[in-house]
């Protein structure tokens, strides 16, 4: 075989954390690690494309089952076949399900695929799509449950001083009035001149959701996120007709389908795809052109050092979520600056995790 062969000669599996002081909670979950699967593809013409998943504490053992299932599949498919590599990985796993594990498995070797392809093109990801943009907005995101009120109002005067023209934090507490006195303690704290959203990580019932909701509109908070179980598609519908506030959604989906109910019932402003869950590159533009024919916004999720570059080079891509996690971990954090963020120049995506974070999962 020839050294200059894009075909994929093997892989690894890495774990590394971020460091996290104390554990964060939002309406569902408690985070007690923030934690990341790291996966290198390794070609024959020596280079190497790499990927990386959000794991948190939760089912480390299911996810590296999942990529233990499906990698060895990939070894010998040209690092373009990526088209190929779904086919085969779906028919590899549809006795079990083609969501959930299997879909992140998938997307996982489809983001390292991409990496390592234009890293042999000796290009920046977003330079093969064509491009529509050359920075996106961006908005901080945290406002944890957990925080104190003080921690809270630090979170998001930070980001005002860093430039941020936009903060999301959490609701969805025990008491509705709780999330109204903290979203208005942040309305004080930043002024008018910064858009506010809220996310209530699918923790809410309709009842509470509505009466969150009115009292929003008094602080002009810019979306309401998951408010519902995201396929309570009625309950999306009876709020957005009863409160008029926009909706934001798409995080947890693994398909378009949930898209689709969403725009049939006029329950849907903003659709954020994961680009884990919904299975790459291609299911994550094809979810955009989706959106982009119903004249509904992109706006993703958490995945901004691969979204940023996705969203440059859709016409409906309007902003990405930030957090800081990964930027101590990684050779060459993303440009943000005055509320926008900008793609790597760099070959592939534009960035590598630093060898001295990683920790080499064996199988």
């Amino acid at each position: 075989m020839s050294a200059s062969s894009t075909k994929i000669r093997s892989y690894q599996i890495f774990k590394t954390k971020a460091r996290l002081q104390k554990p964060i909670a939002d309406a569902t979950h408690t985070l007690h690690e923030i934690s990341f699967l790291v996966l290198r593809l390794h070609l024959h013409n020596g280079v190497m494309g790499e990927s990386y998943l959000l794991s948190f504490q939760y089912s480390p053992n299911a996810i590296l089952g999942a990529l233990k299932d499906a990698l060895p599949h990939m070894v010998g498919l040209e690092a373009f076949e990526t088209g190929k590599a779904e086919s085969l990985l779906y028919h590899e796993s549809e006795y079990f399900g083609t969501d959930g594990l299997n879909k992140w498995a998938a997307a996982a070797i489809n983001i390292a695929m991409w990496d390592a392809w234009a890293r042999s093109l000796e290009q920046p990801v977003w330079k093969l799509w064509g491009t529509h943009k050359d920075r996106c907005a961006i908005y901080g995101s945290g406002g944890w449950l957990s925080y104190s009120t003080d921690e809270l109002i630090e979170e998001v005067t930070n980001y005002k001083a860093r430039g941020f023209k936009a903060v999301k934090i959490k609701v969805g507490s025990p008491n509705w009035k709780t999330d109204a006195e903290r979203l208005q303690l942040v309305r004080d704290a930043v002024g008018d001149d910064l858009n506010i959203m809220m996310d209530a990580n699918q923790g809410m019932q309709l009842p509470e959701a509505i009466q969150l909701a009115n009292k929003a509109r008094e602080l002009n908070i810019y979306w309401f996120e998951e408010p519902l179980h995201h396929q309570n598609f009625e309950g999306y519908k009876t709020l957005k007709q009863q409160t008029g506030i926009s909706l934001a959604m798409g995080e947890r989906e693994y398909n378009v389908q949930p898209l689709k109910e969403l725009i049939a019932k006029n329950a849907l402003d903003i659709w954020q795809p994961d680009i884990l869950r919904i299975g790459g590159v291609e299911a994550w533009r094809a979810s955009a052109a989706l959106a982009h024919a119903h004249h509904l916004p992109v706006l993703p999720h958490y995945y901004k050092d691969y979204d940023v570059p996705l969203v440059c080079s859709i016409p409906n891509g309007v902003g990405v979520e930030s957090f800081d996690w990964i930027d101590p971990l990684i050779d060459n954090p993303m440009l943000v600056k005055d509320g926008f963020a900008y793609p790597h120049n760099q070959p592939g995506w534009g960035f590598r995790f630093l060898d001295e974070h990683l920790q080499e999962i064996k199988w």
